[in-house]
């Protein structure tokens, strides 16, 4: 972390304050969503676990898919781990289901009532669950892709590290095997110093080694496609940057910025056909 500013991180990393017209962004992908669950078939609501926020929507192909079953991607959503839920986020799903695939967008409880670490156990489970009932919607287990944005990208990162056998023998070792961040941050140790997030958050020392890619070692299979919009603040693009650094160019061989993009355009240049995240992520799930 270059400095340790209070002012100065929350000019980097509060993203509403950046981007003025944010609200207007949020309520396109409400309304986007609603219609989304309105047009097309969908399962709502369905518990991967017990606890708090785990439960997840899955979001059928709209032409069949392949015979041998559609890939799947799992969409994970932003909000700096304390705000937003998988409603806001139905938006991702026609853009792909229109195209083969099987689309799963999970919940999470929200920081302060649990810690980053716990989050990133509840999207383990979320993962082992889709691997092991998705076939039931028409999805491969064998292909997964996740995405994520913000918070959602970092989480999507931590996926590629998890030791799926010793969560369960019926799992592979290679569950998730591609992984796509948007904007997503990979050190943690700025926000512990951030004033507008710092005290849901609620950071020790021993979180932020524990939970932040960009201090792991890098997974020994599987990649990470890493983007950040143009637009954004100097450090959300040094964080893009940094995780190629921290895992090298085998774990993460794209690492890009989209022109002209915030932090909440990024996000919807996945659903824009002709847009390079788009075409990244199609590519990522025709993959075998």
């Amino acid at each position: 972390m270059p400095r340790i500013d209070p002012a100065w991180l929350d000019r980097m990393y509060n993203n509403r304050a950046l981007v003025p017209e944010h609200g207007a962004h949020f309520a396109r992908w409400a309304a986007d969503s609603a219609a989304a669950r309105a047009s097309q078939p969908c399962s709502l609501d369905i518990a991967y676990g017990s606890g708090v926020g785990e439960t997840l929507d899955v979001f059928a192909p709209t032409n069949g898919g392949p015979a041998g079953g559609a890939p799947v991607l799992v969409f994970i959503h932003g909000g700096y781990w304390r705000a937003l839920d998988k409603a806001d986020h139905s938006f991702i799903a026609p853009a792909f289901t229109a195209q083969g695939a099987c689309v799963v967008v999970p919940n999470y409880a929200l920081c302060p009532a649990v810690s980053i670490p716990d989050i990133t156990l509840q999207m383990v489970c979320a993962l082992a669950w889709v691997a092991r009932n998705i076939h039931a919607f028409g999805g491969d287990p064998a292909r997964i892709v996740v995405a994520g944005h913000s918070a959602g990208g970092h989480l999507a990162a931590m996926l590629l590290l998890c030791r799926w056998r010793e969560l369960g023998r019926d799992l592979p070792a290679g569950l998730v095997r591609r992984a796509l961040s948007i904007s997503g941050v990979f050190d943690l140790a700025p926000l512990r110093h951030t004033p507008f997030v710092k005290d849901d958050l609620r950071f020790t020392p021993a979180q932020v080694a524990k939970a932040s890619p960009a201090r792991l070692p890098a997974p020994r299979t599987g990649t990470l496609a890493a983007v950040v919009g143009g637009d954004e603040s100097p450090e959300f693009i040094r964080q893009n940057r940094l995780i190629r650094d921290a895992w090298g160019p085998r774990a993460v061989p794209v690492c890009e910025e989209l022109p002209g993009r915030n932090h909440f355009s990024a996000l919807e240049a996945l659903v824009e056909p002709g847009q390079r995240l788009h075409a990244l992520a199609l590519g990522m799930l025709q993959e075998r």
